[in-house]
């Protein structure tokens, strides 16, 4: 499945001079420049569109579930897709693990 991005257009675009148009599109930027397009954002944005906004709280479930299991993977592999959602979850789900393991 190929995913796409289709920013909105201002209705201001128009007023913007030809000439400058592009030197504005040059220093448009990515401000979640860390999550790249890496295997794991893919992952949560396919999450995302089969839970919609509940996305991250089924994925900290997930997490929860498998750590309970013992399974390690399945657990860091749902705890990378909570943070990618919603980092605060995934911190306060982490903390929680980590308390418990002392």
């Amino acid at each position: 499945m190929t995913i796409h991005f289709a920013a909105a257009r201002s209705p201001l675009a128009a007023l913007v001079a030809p000439g400058r148009r592009k030197g504005l599109i040059g220093r448009a930027a990515n401000d979640n420049a860390d999550l790249g397009h890496s295997a794991e954002l893919r992952a949560a944005l396919k999450h995302f569109a089969e839970h919609g906004l509940g996305a991250a709280t089924v994925a900290r479930q997930n997490a929860e579930q498998a750590f309970f299991r013992g399974d390690r993977q399945g657990y860091l592999h749902w705890l990378g897709i909570c943070r990618t959602l919603d980092r605060r979850m995934a911190s306060v789900l982490s903390n929680r693990v980590e308390a418990g393991n002392d």
